[in-house]
């Protein structure tokens, strides 16, 4: 094997050509003072595919989140999310050292928000009480799974969220893995939040930024909030050109990856039953169990390493394998043969 392949995340692709070239070549302006025009493009495009009235491009998921959740809440409020989401666990503590809220945890099984759950964790008007300020989804749940939040469960969340007249916002890092995948236009999941943030660093291969929409008050207040955070740009249509062939161009392959993600899914299985960590794979994340091997969890690593793959480590015997655009066929191939040649090895 001449070359690395690595599978630890989506992040870690190469922009492609076309990207490379639209960098170079993009038309730039101050983004700060709203006069970069590629950046308008950028943003323009974002609200036409995901269905809002209006987008601003930041530098991360991780920041666009930060935002939104300052525009909708105050200090003190509670904000729910689910147990194994991004906004909470790996965002280095930014909701309470940011944002000056807590996070109110529930569990979401097989990529499922229990409605009644979620009613029952909004807080009461009690005078030792505050207030819940925000309901936080994410699709695809869970950075190690993939799993899909259906529109119907989406839906029935925004419900709750209009109940009480608490905003819905969605962390939607990889939501255009989820509408590939289930073979619907994006906007019948983005219609069911107020708000949303998308990456373009992931199944898209852009190589920077994230895009927050929302209404016009929102992504007027965000913008704000932006600038708070030190995330006013420049000339940013250098990094806003390669978005924009992202969303044009990136998007109808997703399913790519999830073919050969449930490929490699299909090859392991036979190798070893119970080895996925869940029993479907539904977009382009694997995930595997190799807890019944008899060396360590870092010696496993170091195998795969060996025979030129990164895999992410999830857990003791736990790994993660994301398919993105640069992997292909063959690669598969090769992955499943590794992963068989490992298991046989050390198999107890």
């Amino acid at each position: 094997m001449n070359r690395i392949l690595d599978i630890r995340s989506d992040t870690v692709t190469q922009p492609t050509d076309e990207m490379r070239k639209a960098m170079a070549e993009a038309i730039v302006g101050d983004d700060i003072m709203g006069e970069d025009p590629t950046v308008k493009r950028l943003e323009k495009l974002a609200c036409e595919i995901f269905g809002k009235e209006a987008a601003v491009f930041v530098t991360s998921g991780t920041m666009a989140n930060q935002i939104a959740v300052m525009v909708y809440s105050k200090l003190g409020d509670e904000v729910i999310v689910g147990s194994q989401s991004h906004i909470l666990n790996l965002e280095v503590g930014a909701l309470a050292a940011i944002c000056g809220v807590q996070a109110r945890s529930i569990e979401v099984v097989d990529g499922h928000y229990d409605a009644e759950v979620i009613e029952n964790a909004i807080l009461g008007k009690g005078i030792q009480s505050t207030d819940t300020g925000l309901i936080c989804l994410e699709n695809t749940y869970n950075l190690n799974r993939g799993l899909i939040v259906t529109t119907e469960n989406m839906k029935e969340i925004k419900m709750i969220g209009a109940k009480h007249k608490i905003p819905v916002y969605l962390d939607g890092a990889r939501i255009l893995n989820a509408a590939v995948a289930e073979g619907k236009d994006v906007k019948e999941f983005t219609k069911h939040v107020d708000a949303l943030q998308v990456c373009l660093t992931k199944g898209l291969a852009a190589p920077f930024g994230s895009l927050l929409l929302g209404d016009k008050e929102f992504i007027s207040k965000a913008r704000k909030m932006k600038q708070r955070l030190g995330g006013g740009m420049r000339q940013a249509g250098i990094m806003a050109a390669a978005g924009v062939v992202a969303l044009e161009n990136m998007v109808s392959r997703l399913d790519e990856d999830h073919k050969r993600a449930k490929t490699l899914a299909h090859r392991l299985v036979k190798i070893h039953e119970g080895i996925l960590e869940i029993t479907e794979v539904q977009t382009n994340i694997v995930s595997l169990n190799l807890g019944f091997l008899s060396i360590d969890g870092k010696t496993i690593q170091e195998e795969f390493l060996k025979q030129g793959i990164k895999v992410k480590k999830i857990g003791d015997k736990s790994y993660r394998m994301i398919i993105h655009y640069q992997i292909k066929d063959e690669d598969i191939d090769y992955i499943a043969d590794v992963t068989e040649e490992i298991i046989q090895r050390y198999k107890k």
